[in-house]
């Protein structure tokens, strides 16, 4: 993963109008002209967010990530650095292009960062933070999402949603006796934890459980429908 941006938002733009059908690009075209002749901050986030979500419903979410990023700015609080974030991860999980991977990477890394630093004690930045580095690890240390997640394990070894990240990770590359482990302490902490018996499920399915399988199942779909 480059530390230099492998590309810019006016390179996407000019490559993701290119694309629309005329009706769409009429639509992007609107919003921005309504942007050029605002002034006021308050304006402007609002046209922001109108172009982050236009972009995000033509599925291009690396450019509602940013004009997210462009309401984080100016906004700069912890719950619009965690949207800019979220959306430019959304792109890393599905980018095609590596050129435009890597500056989603880039871009949400710094997002999840600023959140953090507004809200330290808020372990979803980090967990999030830490899943952009699974899905798109670094060359020189491959393992550095992993690494950070069971870093958080050590500081808040309480924390279900560290759990719950770690156990699904644990799924994903069939660690599954690690991955029942930290599921049965989130029940320890939290005996209705829905997640938890769904994931649990699961585990016991590929294992061949099949009583257990269907009793954890059970009980997923009911605390589903509470």
């Amino acid at each position: 993963m480059l530390t230099t941006e492998t590309t810019s938002v006016q390179n996407l733009l000019q490559e993701a109008k290119a694309k629309l059908a005329p009706e769409q690009t009429g639509i992007v075209l609107a919003i921005e002209q309504r942007l050029e002749q605002t002034t006021q901050d308050s304006l402007k986030v609002a046209m922001f967010k109108e172009l982050s979500g236009a972009w995000y419903k033509l599925k291009y979410p690396e450019i509602a990530g940013f004009y997210a990023e462009e309401v984080a700015t100016l906004e700069d609080t912890e719950a619009a650095w965690s949207i800019a974030g979220t959306t430019y991860a959304l792109c890393v999980q599905q980018a095609k292009d590596e050129k435009i991977k890597s500056y989603c990477t880039q871009r949400a890394i710094q997002a999840f960062e600023s959140a953090s630093s507004i809200n330290a004690a808020n372990t979803q930045h980090k967990v999030n933070l830490a899943l952009v580095y699974v899905e798109n690890p670094p060359s020189e240390n491959p393992m550095k999402g992993i690494q950070l997640l069971l870093d958080l394990n050590k500081t808040y070894p309480e924390d279900i949603l560290v759990l719950l990240t770690l156990a699904r990770q644990g799924i994903r590359t069939g660690q599954l006796d690690k991955a029942t482990e930290r599921l049965s302490k989130v029940l320890s902490i939290d005996t209705n934890n829905r997640d938890a018996f769904c994931l649990l499920s699961q585990i016991f399915e590929q294992q061949g459980k099949q009583a257990e399988a269907a009793s954890y199942s059970e009980k997923c779909k009911n605390l589903s429908e509470q």
